[in-house]
């Protein structure tokens, strides 16, 4: 499996949708991950 350890992912759009996905999946593989939204409010529930 991948292995993302010490690597950083920057995802806007994070909050829901494909980018939430794609950040919950790249914290499965061990990476730092820092999304940034307009919907601050989902946003600190993904946090």
């Amino acid at each position: 499996m991948l292995d993302l350890d010490e690597k950083v992912a920057i995802i806007t759009g994070g909050a829901v949708g494909i980018g939430e996905a794609i950040a919950y999946r790249l914290a499965e593989l061990n990476a730092k991950v820092l999304i940034t939204d307009v919907d601050a409010e989902n946003g600190k529930k993904n946090s």
